[in-house]
């Protein structure tokens, strides 16, 4: 029973990123969308930095030293962070044809695959362990995982037009998690370790502020709309700050 309680926590956590997507059905009036893009990359950037920065970051940095020699701990820090940084780059160059708007929404769904999927291991690993812990975790999560669906959908929808594209990419980054909790439940189980998902979720710290910084903060800035930036930032950091208080 425990199982099946961790995995629709798991699931329900990750498909909340679905409900970021609902963004796009809202009527933005023409003369506003520039605003509402700003925005919402705005908001996205603020997430995706502070969520690296206040917890994926810390945790995964006192895991691995407090295990480790303080040389060997630095090192595996430094190299999953920078593998990170490196990773975005060169999907970047992979990209390179692709239109700017799209190209952020692809970018942000292949970062959030990967920091959702270590996330749903965490998460049914948690619940299995301790039901209360998972349920907060689960929480915790939902509340992270909706802005970013709205980082997702966003870029897709206004660089495509189509509502299917952009509600199927951000399903599929949301369906990382309850991937990451089936398996962990039938294959990984026995061999993951606080330090390899650690490790994992460093690399994801380093896609996500580059993704942030490289990416969209230039695109934000390109519309102008300087004031929606800093209320997208500002907003941002009260999602993040509401989310450490759970």
């Amino acid at each position: 029973m425990s199982t099946i309680y961790a995995f629709l926590i798991s699931t329900i956590a990750g498909l909340s990123t679905l409900l970021g997507g609902v963004v796009i059905f809202f009527k933005i009036k023409a003369n506003a969308i520039n605003k509402f893009i700003t925005f919402c990359l705005s908001f996205s950037i603020a997430i995706m930095i502070g969520i690296s920065i206040t917890d994926l970051i810390p945790t995964s940095f006192f895991n691995i030293m407090l295990s480790n020699s303080f040389g060997k701990g630095i090192t595996m820090i430094l190299l999953a962070f920078l593998a990170g940084i490196i990773s975005i780059f060169i999907i970047d160059k992979l990209t390179i044809n692709e239109k700017s708007l799209y190209k952020l929404g692809i970018l942000s769904m292949i970062a959030l695959i990967l920091h959702n999927f270590p996330e749903g291991i965490a998460t049914f690993m948690g619940s299995v362990q301790n039901p209360k812990l998972g349920i907060k975790l689960g929480i915790a999560i939902m509340l992270h995982n909706i802005p970013e669906g709205i980082s997702i959908a966003v870029p897709i929808y206004y660089a495509t037009n189509s509502k299917q594209k952009a509600l199927i990419t951000t399903l599929i980054s949301g369906l990382a998690e309850p991937a990451g909790a089936i398996l962990a439940y039938l294959f990984l189980k026995p061999f993951i370790t606080e330090i390899m998902i650690s490790i994992v979720l460093l690399f994801v710290a380093g896609i996500m502020i580059t993704l942030a910084i490289e990416e969209m903060l230039p695109k934000a800035i390109s519309y102008k709309q300087y004031k929606y930036i800093y209320i997208g930032l500002i907003s941002g950091l009260i999602i993040i700050m509401i989310n450490h208080f759970i």
